[in-house]
């Protein structure tokens, strides 16, 4: 830097230090000048504006009535809500909005049972108890469209080592005999929500027992499962329960085991099962309940081997809640059978009892063409070993954010 620049700063920095102490100067003098005013003259100032602004306040409460309009509201254009909390969202107002529904489904189905239990006899077909239940159903529904209200899923009527899946077919001579143990099984939907609820039911009082170990380890599931609750530990409470229970039967005793391949299950709407499997032995899957979850606490013993095999005439279908990529209906018998389906039964559940009834004729082809291309599944009848005794008791069981609501319970179970 030159001689001659440095001269120039130095000078500048001299002035700069000459202000600032001038300005000093300037305000200690007039703190003085304020401070020597005196207190009156304080009091005299504040008076003054103490007055004016009382009187603005005034002005402004009276005119406004102490609520004051907002101004521009404009968003920040930010998307802070995630996928979670938009699913979260739908569920609450889904849920909500379908308890109500849930309620007017179990009452149907609590009365459909009553007069079943009443009714139901020794020597009476599989059919004639079959549509004694669902005519019930449909009756107090009160209405003629099925997608409306009515059978949830057929009727099951599973008898002894048949565990689940069984309704008869046209045809069927089967009657039902007084050491039968029979699992009844049956639906109720209001616009598509579901009731779950089953029982089992025996004439001969030596099977008890086993009814009873069943009955109890569908309590203790209900009664482990909630908000936050691991599936497995619902699976391992209720395997405890259920395997500690045997029975007697001719002379020989018998350990009761859980059906370890069947499960409970969460309900959608239109969709029985609903993606979450609740087993009822413990399992190690740590997916958990979640608030506002539908689910069906079911259980399952056995005398037998404690695991189902698919055997027998299928009777239950039903279509896919997401349709296979790519699947086309070829056959156009196929076609107006579909269109049937859609228009009378959607995604619920049903059987060929309910296809005879609504007046279709020589559609197996058709409907296992159906099965073939995937837009519909086929749900064959479950059997444990032959020989052996098979009970099932379940509820649906509705989890609101502070409690759970066993909505299908009744008086009997």
């Amino acid at each position: 830097m030159s001689e001659e620049l440095v001269q120039k700063v130095e000078k500048l920095d001299v002035a700069a230090a000459e202000e600032s102490a001038n300005l000093e100067n300037a305000e200690a003098a007039n703190s003085t000048e304020v401070a020597e005013s005196g207190d009156k003259k304080k009091k005299k100032k504040k008076s003054k504006k103490k007055k004016k602004k009382e009187v603005f306040e005034h002005c402004i409460n009276k005119e406004f009535n102490g609520t004051f309009p907002p101004g521009e509201f404009m968003d920040y254009n930010l998307q802070r809500t995630t996928d979670e909390e938009i699913r979260h969202d739908f569920n609450v107002k889904e849920a909500q909005s379908s308890w109500n529904k849930f309620r007017k489904g179990a009452e149907i189905h609590r009365r459909a049972r009553k007069y079943a239990k009443e009714q139901m006899k020794p020597g009476m077909s599989m059919i004639e108890i079959a549509e004694m239940i669902e005519d019930q159903v449909r009756a107090m529904s009160g209405t003629n469209n099925s997608l409306e209200g009515g059978m949830g899923f057929p009727t099951g009527l599973s008898l002894n080592h048949c565990a689940a899946h069984y309704t008869p077919n046209a045809g069927d001579t089967t009657v039902l005999q007084y050491d039968d143990v029979m699992k009844v099984d049956f639906g109720v939907h209001v616009d598509g929500y579901i009731i779950d609820c089953a029982f089992t039911h025996t004439f001969n009082p030596k099977y008890d027992p086993l009814l009873e170990a069943v009955r109890e380890a569908t309590n203790t599931g209900i009664k482990t499962a909630g908000i936050d609750v691991r599936v497995t530990d619902i699976g391992e409470a209720v395997e405890e329960v259920m395997e500690s229970h045997e029975i007697e039967l001719d002379g020989k005793v018998y350990p009761i085991k859980c059906i370890r391949n069947l499960n409970g299950h969460n309900i959608l709407n239109r969709q029985i099962h609903g993606g979450k499997t609740i087993p009822i032995v413990k399992n190690g899957d740590p997916t958990k309940l979640e608030e506002y979850d539908t689910i069906a606490i079911e259980t399952f013993g056995s005398t037998g081997k404690g695991y189902i095999v698919q055997s027998g005439d299928c009777s239950h279908y039903m279509k896919a809640f997401e349709q296979p990529p790519g699947a086309t209906v070829r056959l156009d018998r196929a076609r107006k059978l579909l269109a049937t389906i859609d228009a009378n039964f959607g995604t619920l559940p049903f059987c060929r009892r309910y296809l005879d009834r609504i007046g279709e004729e020589k559609y197996l082809l058709a409907l296992n063409s159906l099965v073939r291309e995937g837009i519909l599944t086929a749900h064959p009848p479950l059997v444990d070993v032959k020989g052996c005794y098979t009970a099932q008791f379940e509820h649906t069981v509705l989890l609101q954010p502070t409690r759970k609501e066993v909505v299908s319970r009744g008086d009997d179970y």
